[in-house]
């Protein structure tokens, strides 16, 4: 049996404390600016409170296989989903995700890529624009799509991974991961897909990379052992941060059991001194 057990992390002091825990397996903690953690279990979608860690199952009509690929628009009046196709039959049902968005308060969602295979991971700060992951020609890129819906345009273009891209707060970059270099590590480039840049080369394999508010810090997932292109569920990992401004890179927590639905999307504080992720405890 799993725990899951939702902690806060003061980026400053380091410290953790928990903020809930429950039997089932939550996973990836977006934090809202109306006072409430996002997060998805077993295809559903809650919001837990922090006035009184009520936990609330947010209505998705029939968009009921989400996964943890799920955010808030920058106006905090819209959450934007990825869900595929409910067919338990299908072991790759999950390959028809696509991406939706429904108002903050839960109802019919609205769908914002036709094509399946988007998984959905960013929005740029004036709320215009969706980045997300696909699967295109048997291979993983990141692509962009209009909020309003339209053609999807490729900004990378490779035979192995790229994952997890986030908008920088000033909308100038695009922060991803990628296995180009034959090792999974952070990249960023312009948010036209120009100008791709490594940013991390070390012994993990890195992923998911979230910018503070003030574009100062950038925390990531570092699993401790080689994972090549995946990203699994209970191993050993760590957060660890790179301060943008000196390039400096140091652990904020110990080794953990985690993963998948960790911090697989931003879970900054509003004001970014605080973030919200998923460890895993086994029972």
């Amino acid at each position: 049996m799993i725990r899951s057990v939702v902690e806060i992390l003061d980026i400053t002091t380091k410290k953790c404390e928990i903020f809930w825990q429950d039997t089932q397996i939550v996973e990836a903690p977006n934090w809202s600016k109306d006072g409430f953690l996002l997060v998805n279990s077993e295809g559903r979608l809650y919001k837990i409170y922090f006035s009184n860690k009520r936990k609330e199952l947010v209505d998705t009509d029939f968009a009921v296989n989400c996964n943890n690929d799920h955010g808030i628009t920058p106006d905090g009046t819209r959450i934007v989903i990825s869900s595929h196709d409910a067919d338990d039959t299908n072991p790759l049902a999950w390959q028809t995700s696509k991406i939706y968005t429904l108002p903050i308060q839960g109802g019919t969602p609205r769908l914002v890529t036709p094509i399946n295979g988007c998984f959905w991971h960013g929005i740029s700060p004036d709320g215009t624009t969706h980045i997300y992951t696909a699967l295109r020609n048997n291979q993983w890129d990141i692509y962009a799509i209009a909020d309003k819906g339209g053609a999807e345009v490729q900004l990378t273009n490779s035979p192995v991974q790229d994952d997890g891209s986030e908008f920088s707060p000033d909308g100038a970059y695009i922060y991803y991961n990628s296995f180009v270099s034959g090792s999974m590590e952070i990249w960023r480039m312009r948010a036209d897909g120009s100008e791709q840049t490594q940013i991390t080369n070390d012994e993990y394999s890195n992923w998911f990379p979230h910018i503070c508010p003030n574009n100062t810090y950038m925390v990531f997932l570092s699993y401790v052992h080689d994972q090549q292109q995946a990203h699994p569920f209970g191993q050993q990992v760590k957060l660890r941060c790179m301060n943008l401004l000196t390039k400096e890179i140091y652990d904020i927590t110990d080794q953990f059991y985690g993963g998948q639905g960790t911090i697989n999307v931003n879970s900054w504080s509003p004001d970014g001194t605080q973030l919200a992720f998923v460890r895993y405890i086994k029972q």
